[in-house]
């Protein structure tokens, strides 16, 4: 048999398999077509509006519903997402939302939802739990049989990019009311289930800290993986040119977050109150850090003043006047740092150092809490400071180190008002030390001789009156003494 004989025999079962590829393409695109256009029906019903309204109440954990859907094509669009929860997130308000539905991620069995968009989310949470929990009556569970979507429809939702026009939140926690507004939010989706990095950009904060000013957010880094939110690098303005850097993280599942950072270009009269404004100036920088790992907020952090001074302390007025000298009125602060930390409304400063070299330095633990004041600190002094003082730097101060003499204070009263026990100390010591008992008749006599004092006994005693205002009381009795031995 020829080879042409060969192909023409064989060329009659051609058209028989070119037929069967012909019809099984059709097939296949008719098939195409008709679950195109079906996913287009489900997509277009109310099943898939409750689908998609069930899936976000699953993810934030709580109950909503979306309005109803206004379809383009596969693109969508609904007036907002109500919601409601009893857990941390207590409501949730989305308006006007837009997106659109690819078939891409069909065979891996999700929606995928691309370019989606809202123009206002508002989430109110409760950060707040109870001590024990509501009282809970028994009752008959009927078991209801939940309504499936079809099974050959995907049953879970991949987003591929969101933008927020403007968040807000409001809520409480166990420190006051929070409350954040005007916030743009921008998400993209990471490897892995449930797994987005995210920016914010723009917005105000308002923290139930009473030393914290309005917060403005400059830029915001994070991601959010299995119901933990991470903070990468936080950017936050306050005060007049104060800047915030921070980091951290937040456990939606038990309501878990611990944040630390620094915070730059403070100034002493931004954080205190208009009284200790005019006496303590300076720039202050400090780190920080806030969780609330023991049941409540907690707040720390290590402070610095720099290019400080301090005027009208009352404890320094004192010794100003007891030591006849300026030098204590206004101290150039050469060291100023303490630990901080905060909680229930009160504030703990402990290692606390204030020096001016060459002078003064004060180091001890003082608290806050309201307007009240408590503290226990060291004042140490250079030899010779109140050498013109009876008593004063062997009676009141002792030799200790850095060359320093040394005395313990307690500080009380309030802010507007402080209190400090040094000054009746002095008066009481330099009273020991005017007069001395001479052994033999117990006859008191005037311990210091007029060349000691320099000058007439009664000269002294005018011009300690006006030195020493606090000690009014002992420097007329002790007038009356020095009158009675020297006469007028």
């Amino acid at each position: 048999m020829s080879r042409r004989s060969r192909r023409k025999k064989g060329a009659g079962k051609s058209p028989w398999f070119g037929k069967a590829v012909v019809a099984l393409g059709a097939l296949l695109i008719v098939g195409l077509g008709v679950g195109y256009m079906g996913l287009r029906a489900y997509l277009h019903s109310d099943g898939f509006r409750k689908f998609l309204s069930t899936q976000v109440s699953g993810v934030v954990k709580v109950d909503g519903n979306f309005s109803p859907f206004r379809w383009d094509g596969l693109a969508v669009e609904t007036a907002g997402f109500d919601a409601t929860g009893e857990g941390l997130i207590a409501g949730i308000q989305a308006d006007e939302i837009a997106t659109e539905i690819g078939f891409g991620g069909i065979t891996r069995g999700v929606w995928e939802m691309k370019g989606t968009r809202i123009t206002r989310l508002e989430v109110t949470f409760n950060a707040l739990k109870s001590d024990e929990p509501p009282p809970v009556e028994p009752m008959i569970r009927e078991k209801k049989v939940a309504k499936k979507q079809p099974g050959w429809v995907p049953e879970e939702v991949e987003l591929e990019s969101l933008d927020i026009v403007e968040l807000a939140l409001t809520g409480n926690t166990a420190s006051g009311p929070v409350k954040a507004s005007g916030m743009s939010v921008h998400v993209l989706p990471q490897t892995g289930k449930n797994a987005y990095k995210g920016e914010i950009i723009g917005g105000l904060v308002d923290l139930p800290l009473d030393f914290v000013p309005q917060l403005h957010i400059n830029r915001v880094r994070g991601s959010f993986r299995d119901g933990s939110a991470f903070i990468t690098k936080a950017d936050v303005s306050a005060w007049e040119e104060g800047r915030i850097s921070a980091f951290g993280e937040w456990n939606s599942r038990d309501n878990f977050y611990s944040f630390e950072g620094d915070v730059e270009g403070l100034k002493c009269d931004e954080l205190l109150n208009e009284n200790w404004a005019r006496r303590l100036t300076g720039d202050v920088s400090s780190s920080f850090s806030l969780d609330n790992a023991s049941g409540k907020m907690v707040m720390a952090g290590d402070l610095v003043i720099r290019n400080g001074t301090m005027t009208a302390l009352p404890m320094l007025d004192a010794l100003a006047a007891y030591a006849d000298t300026r030098r204590f009125r206004m101290l150039q602060l050469s060291d100023a740092r303490t630990k901080w930390r905060y909680s229930d409304g009160e504030i703990l400063f402990a290692d606390f150092v204030m020096g001016s070299e060459g002078l003064i330095r004060l180091e001890g633990n003082f608290s806050i809490k309201g307007e009240a004041l408590d503290g226990r600190f060291r004042l140490g002094i250079v030899p010779g400071t109140l050498a013109t003082i009876p008593g004063a730097e062997t009676h009141v101060f002792r030799p200790g180190e850095l060359g320093l003499l040394w005395t313990d204070i307690q500080i009380t009263g309030t802010l507007d008002d402080p209190k400090e026990d040094l000054t009746q100390r002095l008066i009481e010591a330099a009273g020991l030390r005017m007069f001395e008992q001479i052994p033999e008749s117990g006859e008191k006599v005037l311990k210091f001789t007029r060349s000691v004092l320099g000058e007439n006994p009664i000269k002294a005693i005018d011009r300690g009156k006006k030195i020493i205002k606090e000690g009014e009381n002992a420097i007329k009795e002790a007038e009356g003494i020095f009158k009675g031995l020297f006469g007028n």
